[in-house]
């Protein structure tokens, strides 16, 4: 499972921050707290297990995040009213000193740059789609981030990849992963055995 950790400064990230050589004080602590976060990562056009590969790149080159964790694929049945291919799927674990609404901004803005399109049909076909599972201990009922995802406890696309990187994670409000992941169905999932 992937835990919050305080990244000490050096010496010269407090001459950075404009003090010299003395002890953090709490804004400095905040500022390098690391952050766990799961991110769903889904695409079901223009090769999508290709798609899903070059989005974990470029989770990893996000600022202020590193990505620590990686599920394996998963093909799946699309999920809605939409007729439309298989989807592939995982989870990834990061931690990021970004807050959530930077870190969604910077998903957006790759999901942008992999060429999925600002508009798009709820659960419809796309090229990739990145959401923020879990952000910590988290919630929020903002309708632009609600944290948990409220889609978690009924998708086993979700609940099978994220088992497979943090079985014991709590997800705030819902229970653990692995007891959420026995609730659901494996119908329409498989391992992407490739």
């Amino acid at each position: 499972m992937v835990a919050a950790a305080v990244v000490a400064g050096d010496v010269g990230a407090d001459a950075r921050r404009g003090r010299p050589n003395g002890p953090p004080n709490d804004d400095d602590l905040l500022m390098d707290l690391w952050h766990p976060a799961y991110i769903g990562v889904g695409s079901n056009l223009n090769d999508p297990r290709a798609q899903i590969l070059q989005a974990f790149s470029k989770l990893s080159a996000l600022p202020t995040t590193r990505l620590v964790l990686k599920s394996p694929l998963y093909v799946s049945r699309p999920f809605g009213p939409v007729t439309q291919p298989d989807f592939a799927n995982a989870v990834v674990g990061l931690l990021t000193k970004l807050e959530p609404r930077a870190l969604l901004a910077n998903l957006r803005a790759l999901e942008v740059t992999q060429g999925r399109p600002e508009r798009h049909e709820r659960w419809g076909p796309r090229i990739i789609d990145l959401d923020i599972l879990v952000y910590g201990r988290e919630c929020s009922d903002d309708p632009e981030l609600r944290l948990p995802h409220p889609g978690i406890v009924e998708r086993n696309f979700v609940l099978y990849p994220l088992a497979d990187i943090a079985p014991d994670l709590d997800i705030p409000g819902l229970g653990r992963v692995i007891e959420l992941k026995g609730r659901v169905t494996s119908e329409g999932i498989k391992r992407d055995e490739h």
